[in-house]
């Protein structure tokens, strides 16, 4: 579709500076469609479509958000070519960016030079598939006219920005705080977009958590009370948990797994600045390693910064009807009885699980990406929202399932106090008892109500977060 526009409009001759004017003014005509010297958002998205290049409507608001400097939603010859000389000026510092050998073209291998540094890895294969998508003559290389044409309309603004689809997004919450931090641009912690994203995405966290609760309680009792003797499953432990305390009670515990989204959340992505800078080479770049470190890092110090309330939220969700009329009396009672250390318990294998977590997370969503760059990614680069939710579900899920053991023993430390007559065993201890008693298969008691809470806690985070960032001005 880009070659139809070159052709059409940015004729060869407009790779001279004393032909942009002209050449704006070719392009301004073919979108104002009703003549009138001006170009609203509507013709924008006709003219466009019209020839060739359906950006979609966020896209399309973002330039009219740049370019209407009068904001009168119109925007007339002057404020366009203005915004185009702007874009233009920033597509040549992502240009030159990419040309490492400043030979005035890019090739595969400086794309997947330019990548690893920020941390995404890629085949040349990959690379040429990229190239392929913005290469208008078929020389599998690609200059700054073919550049320029390609994103002309596309308001992304550095090469950070364009490749930004391909960022292994934190966004969705399954209940489990182990992932990643996510990462920002210079651009977006400067505009602020940055604790716009964050905040977005804590409260599509705690939608998710509240509309899965009574899952996530149930394989909470399921990790605690479920043995060979007492075969609870999904069924029988709902019955359970009704007849005991009501329909409310299925969301015991849900208040507290809410409230520590936003220390948490604010806690990680302070951290893993932090660590970042640490870990950084001279230049300030950071390799992939050095970033899984970082994260990793930066995923343990907010977990021991809010662990006690993991605790309380383990403690509620087993705990009897009117055992604790709310989260401040149960931590007023288990100091009272068992002191301050009470708060750490299941500390080791909670933090131990956020290794096996995060790396089989990032290593499925690595191995996913690849997969669908070899043999889907034929025309462009970018997957589209439903691939990059795939990928990342199933990824999260298989970090779930390699830390899973850790995060059983972490609950059952937590709540081998309101257990009565149950021995009080340290990691290893509760480890050798489980496997004796129950086999492998009891280290992962619970996990069936778990992987049930995947798909509807995906869906409900990603509708609630798309809707924040278009309430807070960032779709």
């Amino acid at each position: 579709m880009f070659r139809f526009l070159r052709g059409l409009v940015l004729p060869e001759a407009a790779c001279e500076e004393a032909n942009s004017s002209s050449r704006y003014e070719n392009l301004f005509k073919k979108l104002d469609l009703n003549e009138d010297g001006r170009v609203d958002i509507a013709e924008l998205h006709a003219g466009l479509k019209a020839l060739g290049i359906p950006l979609g409507k966020d896209a399309e608001e973002k330039i009219f958000k740049t370019g209407d400097s009068n904001k009168d939603g119109q925007l007339d010859f002057k404020e366009f070519m203005q915004y185009l000389k702007d874009h233009e000026k920033k597509m040549k510092l992502a240009f030159r960016s990419l040309d490492k050998n400043n030979d005035g073209k890019i090739e595969a291998s400086e794309i997947v030079q330019s990548l690893k540094i920020l941390g995404i890895n890629i085949s040349e294969q990959q690379a040429e598939k990229i190239l392929k998508s913005i290469d208008a003559d078929g020389t599998m290389t690609v200059d700054w006219n073919e550049w320029r044409d390609h994103f002309l309309f596309n308001p992304a603004t550095d090469i950070e920005e364009i490749i930004r689809y391909w960022k292994h997004s934190t966004v969705l919450d399954i209940g489990d705080s182990l992932t990643i931090p996510d990462e920002f641009t210079e651009e977006e912690k400067k505009s602020g977009q940055w604790w716009r994203q964050l905040l977005s995405g804590g409260v599509a966290g705690a939608v998710s958590r509240t509309g899965t609760a009574p899952l996530d309680r149930l394989k909470v009792m399921m990790q605690v009370h479920g043995s060979k003797s007492n075969k609870m499953n999904i069924s029988s432990g709902l019955k359970q948990m009704v007849k005991e305390g009501g329909v409310r009670s299925l969301w015991r515990g849900n208040g507290v797994n809410v409230i520590k989204i936003a220390p948490e959340t604010a806690i990680k992505f302070w951290a893993y600045e932090q660590y970042k800078k640490i870990f950084a080479n001279e230049d300030g770049k950071i390799g992939t390693v050095e970033r899984f470190v970082s994260g990793s890092l930066a995923g343990a110090t907010a977990q021991t910064s809010i662990y006690p309330m993991e605790v309380l939220k383990t403690r509620l969700a087993v705990g009897k009807t009117g055992q604790y009329s709310g989260m401040f009396d149960c931590a007023k009672k288990i100091f009272k009885r068992e002191g301050l250390k009470a708060f750490y318990k299941g500390y080791v294998p909670n933090i131990l699980g956020i290794i096996p977590y995060a790396g089989i997370d990032l290593a499925v969503y690595e191995a996913l990406k690849t997969a669908w760059l070899d043999h889907y990614a034929s025309d462009s680069a970018n997957p589209g929202v439903f691939v990059l939710l795939g990928c990342g579900t199933v990824s999260s899920t298989c970090g779930q399932l390699a830390s899973y053991p850790l995060a059983l023993i972490r609950t059952r430390m937590q709540a081998q106090a309101l257990l009565e007559g149950a021995p009080q065993l340290n990691m290893v201890g509760l480890f050798q008892r489980i496997i004796a008693n129950e086999g492998i298969l009891g280290l992962y008691r619970g996990i069936g109500p778990n992987f049930m809470k995947v798909l509807p806690a995906v869906s409900i985070s990603y509708v609630v977060y798309e809707k924040m960032k278009q309430n807070l001005g960032i779709a």
